[in-house]
């Protein structure tokens, strides 16, 4: 039932995240009875293109400037699929300058034609060589891991739900044993933590769960104190002492690319593999090997009639491990549109 609890209500959170995504459309549909916005110019024409990395990657956020018949310049940043377009844009000759740091300037000169829509080839952008030698010398591979966390830190669902065990960086480097536990320390004193804490508390309070801790403010004390322990535990040895002591990468790795099938299929893999810190993966001991010692570590303070045996701690796991597959899942193809974009770290233009 706890275990429930803690899995339900986070999902819970995506579910209203989804609700709210069908009403924003649902809003949009009931605006085309307002009055049309004057249309654009017959001959408007208009430039569309892609920008990827060298491994074939969407990159976003490049920089891409439009110079136009001699007017003045104008920018975009490509968006999450590597894409920019400009629109209602008159003829004439042009010339497209793409940029971002660490990688070779690109440019693309041609004629725009009264009311073309020019698709232009996908743009790749080469790393520059002088410029991932002066990084490389200059960051050691901990201190540009060290950015990395430090983006992660400030991703948060809407603003206000800690996002920290995801990594949307193209290139993530392997986090170090005092980074593991930063971000496992992090994430328990959020102060959401302890509002989810407080939160599965009460109704556990309200259905007499864990009958044994009693009622009134004390009875509210003891599963409070319980609820905010089972997170703590969970996390720091399912995410910090384990995969110091295995190797193992605790994040989940955003994928972005390919297929709705593939992505689907990585999300629900990464429920029992994880990435080494040598960039392999593996099957994930240490998200197995902590659920069952979380569940047997709460029998210390459980009270004598809600401790559970072997089987139960097993049924647990299996909830867990499915629960993570469904996460994976809202991560994969949900969370990242709620989650502001952040900054991309030097260590993806440097390498």
């Amino acid at each position: 039932m706890r275990r429930l609890a803690r899995l339900c209500l986070p999902f819970c959170v995506f579910a209203a995240l989804l609700a709210f995504e069908a009403y924003a459309c649902t809003q949009s549909d009931a605006q085309t009875g307002l009055p049309n916005p004057a249309p654009l110019p017959a001959n408007a024409a208009s430039i569309h293109g892609t920008v990827k990395s060298t491994d074939g990657t969407d990159y976003e956020a490049a920089r891409v400037e439009l110079e136009l018949g001699g007017g003045p310049p104008t920018f975009q940043e490509t968006d999450d699929e590597g894409t920019f377009t400009f629109k209602n844009l008159p003829a004439g000759t042009f010339e497209l300058v793409v940029s971002s740091n660490g990688f070779e300037t690109q440019k693309v000169a041609g004629v725009l034609d009264t009311g073309q829509a020019l698709e232009i080839n996908t743009i790749t952008l080469p790393v520059a060589n002088a410029a991932t030698e002066i990084r490389v010398s200059a960051e050691s591979q901990e201190e540009l891991a060290q950015e990395q966390v430090n983006v992660e830190e400030k991703q948060r669902v809407l603003g206000v739900i800690p996002n920290y065990y995801v990594s949307y960086d193209r290139d993530p480097l392997p986090l170090t044993t005092r980074q593991k536990f930063q971000l496992a320390w992090k994430t328990e004193i959020d102060p959401v933590s302890f509002a989810l804490a407080g939160a599965i508390a009460g109704v556990e309070q309200a259905h007499n769960a864990l009958s044994g801790y009693g009622q009134g403010a004390q009875g509210y004390g003891k599963r409070f104190g319980a609820n905010y322990a089972d997170g703590f535990v969970g996390t720091m040895v399912g995410n910090a002492i384990l995969p110091s002591w295995f190797k193992q990468d605790p994040r989940y790795f955003y994928k972005g690319t390919g297929s709705v099938v593939s992505r689907a299929a990585y999300a629900i893999a990464n429920s029992v593999i994880c990435k080494g810190d040598n960039a392999r993966w593996q099957p994930n001991y240490s998200a197995i090997i902590g659920g069952l010692a979380a569940g047997g570590i709460a029998n210390l303070y459980y009270p004598a009639s809600s401790r559970s045996g072997v089987t139960v701690s097993f049924e647990n796991l299996g909830i867990g491990t499915a629960g993570t597959g469904v996460q994976n899942l809202f991560q994969e193809f949900l969370v990242r549109k709620f989650t502001p974009r952040l900054r991309r770290t030097s260590s993806s233009n440097s390498h």
